[in-house]
């Protein structure tokens, strides 16, 4: 059998990779679909899928997760395909990726690692960077055997003695100090983001949230006329870009839009992006995007709810915003996600007056209704209300402007002095 080192690409080429699923009678996502996302996730990384292979089981084999003879097959497949790695569509143990790599003669990769591996390549900014190279080395530190098995053959033993068991101890002090470096390096990013957070009180919030791929950048980009990148394909956002957004006359919010979610999004990334969630999570009022084109969605959707109870969100305020209702043939359809969604399509603008007159009311419920004699003088007092709030009406003489308009909290408390209000 050859080594999995053996196995190269040409320099330059993309990886070929074969897919490998293992079906299981509890599993919701029908399989056809798993394997859909989990190439899009492979092509995402960079790689060409050269083929896959399906297992039905009721259990994962204990040592090599498929069964012995589709391991085989799956070998047979990898080497017709010429494929220079094997990406499984489920997290390995240590010792089943250290048995498959064995028989199958190439390197495994799993889904948290295709996952990481998939973040690192999106990474841009130093916050993101940070945040994954922890989730990499948190996945790594109980996998240190398998990245050293060959010492096994220099000194025997049942432990990897000797060397090995040296080699070991260096590496795992390593890692632990490197996480260690990180937490502390994204605790710093987490208190600059609590002081960003603070500064922005009494200013209501949106955060966008959803399945990866289900447009929230595009609609981020026509609510706000912003430019984020927004691309069809998984992961594209990492980073939270947060920016005003003007929901209605004298009613501006604050819209943030941040990282996609997936199924089964790996636990140390969701632990080391809490920095980047929290901007979203924490808002006033979170929508949900969801791809209404999908006929899947009912199961994203639940994805989605999943990872905001894992992440202790699950009781923030939200409403299910239904986008790319330009893809959904037959409108009736929608029903399906009832009677309180709101149907949109960031592509082309339909419905987006709707839901911003709902975050509009949502936003001003507990606005003050004040009237207030502002001084010439005070310039930046006129101009906050005219930016901020809904003017109802508005008389001037030769020293002040008497105003009366529905005020955000934070607003009419700084301007509570010049209220003539009974």
């Amino acid at each position: 059998m050859s080594d999995a080192s053996a196995i190269a690409r040409a320099p330059g080429a993309p990886e070929r990779a074969v897919l490998a699923l293992v079906a299981l009678p509890e599993d919701a996502v029908d399989p056809a679909d798993a394997m859909d996302e989990l190439a899009s996730l492979v092509e995402a990384a960079g790689a060409e899928v050269a083929g896959s292979l399906l297992q039905n089981r009721k259990l994962p084999d204990r040592a090599t997760w498929l069964g012995a003879g589709r391991v085989d097959d799956l070998r047979a497949l990898a080497d017709e395909r010429r494929a220079t790695v094997v990406v499984c569509g489920a997290d390995l143990t240590p010792a089943q990726g250290v048995n498959l790599e064995k028989r199958l003669g190439r390197r495994v990769v799993d889904r948290s690692q295709l996952i990481m591996d998939l973040f690192a390549v999106r990474a841009r900014t130093h916050q993101a960077r940070l945040q994954v190279e922890l989730a990499q080395l948190q996945y790594s530190l109980p996998r240190l055997k398998r990245m050293w098995t060959h010492l096994d053959r220099m000194k025997g033993g049942i432990g990897m003695r000797g060397p090995g068991e040296t080699q070991l101890e260096l590496d795992r002090r390593e890692i632990e100090v490197k996480i260690s470096d990180r937490r502390r390096r994204i605790a710093v990013i987490e208190q600059a983001h609590a002081l960003r957070r603070e500064g922005r009180a009494g200013r209501f919030t949106v955060g966008l949230i959803g399945y990866t791929n289900a447009g929230k950048s595009s609609l981020f980009n026509e609510l706000t006329r912003q430019r984020v990148e927004a691309e069809n394909r998984v992961f594209t956002t990492l980073d939270t870009k947060t920016s005003p957004w003007r929901v209605a006359p004298g009613c501006n919010v604050l819209l943030s839009d941040t990282v996609g979610f997936v199924r089964n999004l790996p636990h140390h990334l969701i632990a080391s992006f809490h920095a980047t969630l929290q901007e979203a999570l924490e808002a006033d009022l979170l929508l949900h995007v969801v791809d209404g084109a999908r006929p899947d969605s009912h199961l994203l959707i639940a994805a989605v709810e999943a990872v905001l109870v894992e992440v202790g969100a699950g009781d923030r305020p939200r409403r299910l915003v239904v986008n790319k209702i330009d893809a959904v043939a037959d409108r009736a359809l929608c029903a399906r996600f009832g009677s309180d969604a709101l149907l949109v399509s960031a592509r082309t603008g339909e419905g987006l007056d709707e839901l911003a007159a709902f975050v509009a009311a949502r936003a001003r419920v507990a606005d003050v209704t004040l009237t207030l004699r502002i001084p010439h003088a005070d310039g930046a007092a006129l101009a906050a209300v005219r930016a901020r709030a809904d003017v109802l009406r508005a008389e001037s003489d030769d020293q002040a402007t008497l105003v009366e308009a529905r005020l955000p909290p934070d607003l009419a408390g700084r301007l509570r002095c010049y209220s003539v209000s009974q």
